[in-house]
């Protein structure tokens, strides 16, 4: 069954419904791989094997009786465990003291099993998903299945690493800065943040409502599609991701997005370019002026709506926090009422910009990161982690700020077997060109068939 534990959530579903491999066996494939090998990662902080199999089960009896439940028929899925799941401990990786059991799942968790999928676990993240390392004083550290000395990324990394190393097809992440994109980034594999309100955030613990999304975490552009037609709250044209992208505009914002990058990140997503005209696309310069300033505005409202939503917690409990999460949201008590609401001007103001240099191109291309993953030893001090978070969100903030859909697919490796991820974003609603130049470039590509040895 190894081949299963790589094959794409599409194939995975076709063959479940063809009943050449029955759901129950793709379950097990995954959950024998996680017993294996997730004890030096620990991408999972609740693995339901009872529940996946019981699942399993119900998907396998439909399918016998020529009823294959959905597009997702057999898939094994995760879920960040900032997202209800009826029955099962919603932590959201914090202290024991935040835990909660939900009695009904979140509508993201529902479509997904009314689609066929099959929930297997809950997956770590960063305390509260605030912050980009994972590191975790409560729940520990999640690894890098590439280097496990080095970080997934996050806050969605326990997601990231699970699809990378095997243990599903799929995942469900949240993106408020960067956090379905960075550990996509970081550990090989595909990530889609929606366009903001496109897939619903309801029965997840929220860390900044005017910027958080759940997208999914797949192995392809492809996957993320799929996905996405089962999650959204609207009909998604997945029709069209494989149209090819000849005469597709592609905008490469040079000023800030281009700037500063590691070298291996610069050439791999320079090689990425390349590839992307041979497609037949026209590479275009494009100037966004005040791209520089999403950052801080963002990073204002974030701070502002998470400190309002833990204010009572941080008060009474102030002590159960990490240091490096405690410390974020101290700051953002202290943030004006005049600075939140110039902040959400400049959301206004920036958002305006960034479409309407949409208007004359199809998306933008820029790296995911501006470097590959960092050590976790640098990652584990407060202060080493709000600068980091600082650095690897640089170029996916400006995307939770304007709400505008982004795709993070694999592009290469550093010398040192570090993958690298470059970004395709869109117009808002149009996830479908975005995930057509995403799948375009993966048709002749491999990076993203390359997986850790585990």
């Amino acid at each position: 069954m190894e081949d299963l534990s790589f094959a794409s959530a599409s194939q995975i579903a076709g063959r479940v419904a063809s009943r050449s491999v029955t759901a129950l066996q793709v379950v097990e494939a995954c959950l024998g791989r996680i017993a294996v090998h997730d004890r030096s990662l620990n991408s999972f902080l609740n693995v339901m094997i009872d529940q996946a199999l019981d699942a399993a089960r119900r998907v396998d009896d439909a399918v016998r009786a020529g009823r294959p439940p959905g597009p997702l028929t057999g898939v094994p899925v995760a879920v960040k465990d900032i997202i209800d799941v009826a029955g099962i401990p919603t932590t959201a990786g914090a202290h024991p003291r935040f835990h909660v059991v939900p009695h009904e799942d979140a509508p993201v968790v529902a479509r997904l099993r009314a689609a066929g999928a099959v929930i297997v676990g809950k997956t770590g993240l960063h305390e509260f998903a605030y912050g980009v390392t994972n590191a975790n004083p409560h729940t520990g550290s999640v690894r890098n299945p590439w280097d496990r000395t080095r970080s997934p990324g996050g806050s969605s990394g326990g997601s990231a690493a699970a699809v990378a190393a095997g243990f599903c097809a799929a995942a469900l992440g949240s993106d408020t800065g960067g956090s379905i994109r960075i550990p996509a980034s970081l550990c090989g594999v595909t990530g889609l943040k929606p366009t903001y309100g496109v897939v619903s955030t309801a029965g997840v613990v929220p860390l900044s409502w005017a910027l958080d999304h759940i997208g999914p975490l797949t192995r392809t552009a492809l996957d993320a599609g799929l996905l996405l037609s089962v999650l959204a709250a609207a009909p998604q044209p997945a029709g069209e991701i494989g149209r090819g992208i000849a005469g597709l505009r592609i905008g490469i914002p040079r000023h800030f997005f281009w700037q500063h990058l590691d070298p291996a990140v610069e050439a791999s997503c320079g090689q990425a370019l390349a590839v992307l005209a041979e497609h037949g696309a026209a590479i275009l310069d494009v100037v966004i002026p005040h791209a520089a300033d999403a950052g801080a505005a963002a990073t204002l409202i974030l701070s502002a709506e998470a400190s309002a939503y833990h204010e009572r917690r941080l008060r009474e409990h102030g002590e159960a926090y990490g240091e490096d999460v405690r410390v974020r949201l101290d700051r953002g008590l202290f943030v004006s009422a005049v600075d939140y609401v110039l902040a959400q001007r400049a959301r206004t103001f920036l958002t305006h910009e960034f479409i309407q240099t949409l208007s004359d191109i199809d998306v933008l291309v820029t790296p995911a990161t501006i470097a590959p993953a960092a050590p976790l030893e640098d990652s584990h001090q407060a202060a080493a982690s709000l600068a980091m978070s600082l650095e690897y969100t640089r170029f996916t903030n400006p995307f939770n700020l304007t709400g505008l859909p982004a795709l993070s697919v694999p592009c290469g490796f550093t010398a040192k077997g570090l993958p690298i991820g470059l970004q395709i974003a869109g117009r808002p609603f149009d996830e479908a060109t975005v995930l057509r130049v995403g799948h375009a470039y993966q048709e002749t590509t491999d990076w993203h068939l390359r997986h850790p040895p585990l």
